[in-house]
C-alpha cells in the first residue's frame, strides 16, 4: 500500500470538491481524509494500491464540473492503518 499528500490548488472551494473527492475515493477503494484549508485549497491524503493512486491523482487534475484545478502538489506519504474509510474532514 501507497500512501500520498496533496494540496489542491485553484476554484476548489465552494464547488463540492470534498464530497466529489470522497465519492471518487470510495470508487477507487481508496482510503484518507480531504478537507478545505483556510488559503483557499484543498488537502487530501490517500492510501492504496499505487494503479489506484495514480487514477485518483489524474481525476484530481479535473475535480467535479465547477471546479477549476491549476496545480496540484503530491508528496508522498506514509500509510496510516488506522485509515480505513474515506472521510471528510472539517
Amino acid at each position: 500500500m501507497q500512501g500520498v499528500h496533496a494540496i489542491v490548488h485553484g476554484k476548489v472551494q465552494g464547488v463540492w470538491f470534498r464530497a466529489w473527492t470522497q465519492d471518487t475515493a470510495k470508487e477507487l477503494g481508496i482510503t484518507g481524509w480531504v478537507r478545505n484549508l483556510a488559503g483557499g485549497e484543498v488537502e487530501t491524503v490517500a492510501q492504496a494500491e499505487q494503479k489506484a493512486l495514480d487514477a485518483f491523482l489524474d481525476r484530481l487534475q479535473d475535480g467535479p464540473p465547477l471546479a477549476r484545478v491549476t496545480r496540484i502538489d503530491v508528496s508522498p506519504h506514509d500509510a496510516d492503518e488506522r485509515l480505513n474509510s474515506f472521510k471528510v474532514r472539517a
